[in-house]
């Protein structure tokens, strides 16, 4: 990497949309927690303090040595990184008398500086904090307030440190900030200098030549899902070490509807080295009178690892395991706070490099979703690959409520596959993030003809979402619920009722189990 941007997070909730701007500028940048500053090298552009739960003030504040960053690089702080630096060199900071939250407008310019380039009077931010900065410190000056607070924006007057730090008391990674990508911009490039030329090509070109460099001749073994993380990694692999990546794709029984010969045929179509592993019977004898969500997933991940386990003794050689770890699992995994918190078993094929003795080789571990979804696109991988809706590492087996059969399983298959061919017939499949069809545990009563049934009811689930962390329900109009509905309930025997879930997540999640 040429210019990377350092994120010092935190705690923030905004932390990783702080990334994720900076990243649509072209500019790379890399969020590492506030205590474990990494030494810093020539590629490091400039380095940005996030917000905070936190007070300043607090005694349980999360502290840094600010000596070894101040006048090393250019610093932006936001929110907390602006109060701690007011606070660090000896301005007033002080808890508010209430919490200074919402939309505000930037009213008041004190000074011109290309850090607000293009920013107009009555700019509206977004305000999140509980302290405010009262005075800046000696030395500093101010650039912005609003009509509420006086210090919106200041910076370190000039020549005071070997590299400009400035600080604001508000969110322009969020998009009530109107102008906040113009400001992070004007940070970035007019500040510290930044070029942004990170894209989707650039980062094939480095990763392949990376991946050729690391591996070398050695074999790597990778296990495919069929959803867009695990096609993109492997075909980075491809095109790096060639029939050297050896690829599975199981079948656990709880795919969808003809999904197994479907993705093996498209896989194909890629010149990817895959093996087809049909281990329908064997998940289902292991998941028999078993219901309870997280005992499903227990079982599901351990015959996972016994069935890949067996698949790759058959071959020589292997030395690496390639997975599809993505970024904000690897940010997950870091906790700001204390110890490291533990990656989601299926997301990184739990308790295979134990199991295998294997080295790991994660191709895609610093990019979010939507930057797999458009190196995809630059590799080209077919669109019907890449925009394919995330579906759980459980499969079906966490949208089946209690114990799972399989009649159950071919029930959900054909009433999921109705929903979802509906959503690309009705045109409305790329405007849903997710989409799936849930079985309940729950019979009612209806009428078919002239006869009373007592069956089973699906529910469908919708939801529109950035990275999966929050979701809206998605708003599908009713003559295509209605059209479902009546499709499902006609062709699906043993359904009698269809509903739609309007929860938004938080509180509750995407999938129901």
């Amino acid at each position: 990497m040429n210019e990377k941007i350092l994120i010092l997070d935190f705690g923030s909730q905004y932390t990783q949309l702080i990334a994720r701007r900076v990243r649509e500028l072209n500019i790379y940048s890399e969020i590492v927690p506030y205590n474990k500053i990494p030494t810093f090298d020539d590629s490091i552009k400039a380095i940005i303090l996030s917000g905070s739960p936190f007070s300043v003030k607090e005694e349980n504040a999360l502290h840094v040595d600010l000596d070894q960053i101040i006048g090393k690089k250019p610093v932006l702080g936001i929110c907390y990184g602006a109060q701690y630096i007011a606070n660090y060199y000896g301005g007033t900071v002080m808890r508010s008398s209430k919490r200074e939250y919402g939309k505000a407008a930037l009213s008041r310019r004190y000074n011109d500086d290309p850090f607000l380039n293009e920013v107009e009077v009555n700019s509206q931010i977004w305000m999140s904090h509980g302290d405010t900065i009262k005075q800046i410190p000696d030395g500093f000056e101010l650039l912005a307030g609003t009509e509420s607070i006086d210090v919106a924006a200041f910076k370190a007057e000039d020549g005071k440190f070997d590299a400009p730090v400035y600080g604001i008391q508000f969110h322009p990674e969020v998009t009530h900030s109107l102008d906040g990508k113009d400001i992070l911009r004007n940070f970035l490039v007019n500040i510290a200098g930044c070029v942004g030329e990170w894209t989707p090509a650039s980062f094939i070109e480095d990763t392949v030549q990376r991946l050729r460099e690391k591996i070398g001749d050695e074999k790597v073994l990778m296990g495919l899902s069929g959803g867009v993380d695990s096609t993109v990694g492997a075909t980075l692999l491809h095109r790096a070490i060639g029939d050297n990546l050896h690829c599975f794709f199981i079948d656990n029984g709880l795919l969808r509807k003809n999904e197994f010969e479907e993705v093996l045929d498209s896989y194909k179509g890629l010149g990817l080295n895959i093996t087809g592993v049909d281990s329908k019977q064997r998940f289902w004898d292991e998941l028999k009178g078993e219901s309870d969500p997280e005992g499903k997933r227990k079982i599901i991940g351990r015959v996972f690892i016994e069935v890949f386990e067996e698949e790759a003794s058959k071959l020589e050689g292997i030395e690496w395991l390639g997975q599809g770890t993505i970024y904000p699992d690897v940010i997950e995994s870091v906790s700001v706070h204390g110890p490291s918190v533990t990656i989601k078993s299926h997301h990184n094929v739990g308790g295979l490099p134990d199991k295998l003795k294997l080295k790991i080789i994660e191709p895609l571990r610093m990019l979010f979703k939507d930057e797999v979804r458009k190196v995809g696109l630059e590799l080209g991988l077919p669109k019907t690959l890449i925009g394919r809706h995330p579906f759980p590492g459980p499969g079906l087996g966490i949208r089946i409520l209690g114990d799972i059969t399989p009649e159950k399983v071919s029930m959900l298959q054909e009433a999921d596959a109705i929903y979802i061919n509906n959503l690309r017939k009705f045109g409305l499949y790329d405007q849903v993030w997710q989409a799936g069809t849930i079985l309940l545990p729950v019979q009612s009563v209806g009428v078919m003809g002239d006869e009373r049934t007592y069956e089973k009811t699906v529910a469908l689930r919708a939801v529109n979402s950035m990275d999966g962390m929050t979701a809206e329900w998605s708003r599908l109009p009713h003559d295509f619920l209605a059209t479902v509905s009546s499709e499902i309930i006609n062709n699906v025997k043993g359904v009698n009722r269809v509903v739609y879930d309007i929860s938004t997540k938080p509180p509750a999640t995407i999938e129901w189990e």
